[in-house]
């Protein structure tokens, strides 16, 4: 997720909590009914607890797992040749359990990050004489392996292998950076430890005998070729389109080899200016710098290097033949004043910053002055409108002194590999009805926080799009057109309830569910997978809901559900529990829960 004016990711994940008493949540879209606490055995009553650690995909018991309680390091047990363990002396209560053991990994989080993981939601258990066998699986880890042979045949060694893997944000599928590695001497890479998905492999471009982002002599212009190994796309693409999908499940190995072909890389020189400065490299070069992104000719990033160099107020990089286009953009220092975006809590500042972009191909010779006219990049408008129901005694008074009061966007490229923040999003401003940004060109989707529980949303469109369903084309030289976002204030509640008989906390295991929320209409407002668990209490109550018909899915595990794709609902086993919201009103839904 690419926020821009929120600090870090928003994206709320309502977890399995490792605290067994019920405690009201504050300051989400929800908030859980503490339950009646059952009687439990005084705190100085010890259980013995028995169990099984089993293989998730084949059901095979598993040898040498740690079972351990959580906040005492000394009470635990490793499992025999059957799989089976004994912990004696369990403190009778709540207690919370690890299962841990190396090439497996426990249940994943309903929420998806692209980190590898090793460990997800802890086990509750609440321990009391006699209660049944604890039983815990593990899935096996998948991997990745391969070797880069070079054409020359000389070994691979420190070629900068990428991993990308697909995952599910805000309810769609994109694309994430997961993690790199470098192939040892004899030209071999591995990637261990991951999960079930799906992943996408490339090689960083590199230079004989050093990586191609060291190409520029400072202070002149290079004019003569190298050569070098292009980047290349698992098996033998050039760009990212072109890249094998490896779908791995079920501690699958995959092997992927990857043949590097020597070839020249000619130096591209790019000397930009803007319409105010006709010489290109007068004061506007002197006192800032530029920076640039190197993509293919359909728009998307390549993983190739263009560095500015002071000395002679150019940007230079090494390529290989191919369609290129080169995105520049110059700011001014001090970068004090001007547009502002915030990541991790930082405020980004750029000064008159320019942008442009200029599209070439490199065809066996030095490409040298290449000039890009820069201009201030055009703006994306999201105008706020504002739906006040008059029968609401609680409505919000708008417009607000920002709009960020109401409303936190975030941004996902659609397609491609993946930028981070500080490079996908350039500038915001916050008006008190208007949201203003300028940003990388690309293909992005929008989704959107609501600070405000009070606060619903309605649709958001641009002359006659709609980007709930659609993602917004943004580019330097055509702004999209103003861009109108509805919020409401007649907000409706959702109480969501266990059954009877599934409410309390029993000895053993606490089960927990996966619950989705999925509007039938379209809107950009995201709710967050969550968690209902006996002890969080059995009834779970989402405020701040758009009026409207809502089909409600729950799972008897972690679940990545992509749910604003139709062909994934349709395809899920059980149709899931509708429901109807109306303005201003509570429904109630006593959940389905599927059988483990």
């Amino acid at each position: 997720m690419r926020p821009f004016f929120i600090a870090g990711l928003w994206s709320a994940i309502f977890l399995f909590a490792p605290a067994l008493l019920a405690a009201q949540v504050q300051g989400g879209l929800y908030t859980a009914q503490p339950p009646d606490q059952p009687a439990t055995a005084s705190d100085t009553a010890r259980v013995t607890v028995l169990g099984v650690v089993r293989n998730a995909d084949t059901g095979e018991p598993l040898a040498r797992a740690l079972v351990r309680i959580e906040g005492d390091a000394d009470t635990g047990a490793l499992t025999n040749g059957e799989g089976h363990f004994e912990i004696p002396g369990v403190p009778a209560g709540p207690q919370i359990f690890r299962v841990v053991k190396p090439g497996f990994r426990d249940r994943p989080y309903a929420a998806e990050e692209p980190s590898l993981q090793a460990d997800g939601p802890a086990h509750s258990v609440l321990v009391a004489a006699q209660m049944p066998e604890l039983a815990f699986t593990l899935a096996p880890n998948c991997a990745i392996r391969g070797h880069i042979a070079l054409s020359t045949g000389d070994p691979a060694d420190g070629i900068t292998v990428n991993l990308l893997k697909q995952v599910v944000r805000s309810g769609r599928a994109v694309w994430a950076q997961v993690t790199t590695t470098r192939t040892n001497g004899d030209g071999a890479y591995r990637f261990g430890g991951l999960p079930d998905g799906v992943y996408a492999l490339y090689t960083q471009p590199a230079l004989e005998s050093e990586p191609a982002v060291s190409a520029v002599a400072a202070g002149s212009v290079a004019n003569i070729a190298r050569s070098g190994y292009p980047s290349l796309f698992y098996p033998d693409a050039r760009d990212f389109a072109g890249a094998a999908r490896i779908r791995l499940s079920a501690g699958q190995q995959a092997e992927a080899n990857f043949s590097l072909t020597l070839e020249p890389f000619y130096p591209v020189t790019v000397l930009a200016s803007s319409h105010s400065d006709a010489s290109g490299a007068g004061k506007a070069s002197q006192q800032g710098g530029y920076t640039a992104i190197v993509m293919d000719a359909s728009g998307h990033l390549l993983p190739y290097t263009a560095q500015y160099d002071e000395g002679t107020h150019s940007l230079q990089a090494n390529l290989p033949d191919g369609t290129y286009e080169l995105v520049v953009r110059g700011f001014q220092r001090p970068q004090i004043a001007g547009n502002s975006f915030i990541v991790g809590g930082k405020d980004f500042r750029r000064t008159d910053a320019v942008a442009g972009s200029a599209q070439f191909t490199v065809g066996g010779h030095a490409i040298n002055g290449l000039r890009v006219q820069l201009s201030p990049p055009q703006v994306a408008t999201i105008r706020m409108r504002y739906e006040h129901n008059p029968d609401n005694p609680n409505g919000i008074a708008f417009p607000g002194n920002s709009a960020a009061e109401f409303v936190n966007l975030n941004i996902d490229p659609a397609d491609g590999i993946p930028q981070n923040s500080f490079e996908s999003i350039w500038s915001m401003d916050n008006g008190p009805d208007t949201i203003t940004m300028t940003a990388q060109p690309g293909s992005y989707w929008l989704s959107a926080l609501l600070p405000r529980r009070s606060l619903c949303a309605g649709p958001i469109t641009a002359a006659g799009l709609n980007l709930a369903r659609d993602p917004l084309a943004l580019s330097l030289s055509t702004a999209p057109p103003p861009i109108d976002l509805t919020l409401r204030d007649d907000c409706a509640t959702l109480a969501l309830t266990l059954p009877g008989v599934l409410a309390a906390f029993l000895p053993g295991e606490e089960p927990f569910y996966t619950v989705y929320v999925v509007a039938d209409f379209d809107t950009f407002q995201d709710v967050p997978p969550m968690t209902v668990h006996p002890s969080s209490g059995p009834t779970l109550t989402l405020d701040g809901l758009t009026p409207g018909s809502y089909h409600v899915y729950t799972f008897d595990a972690p679940v990545h559900l992509e749910y604003r794709n139709p062909a994934v609902l349709a395809a899920l086993p059980n149709p899931g529990q509708q429901v109807t919201l109306s303005p201003g009103g509570t429904s109630n839904l006593m959940l389905e829960v599927p059988e483990h």
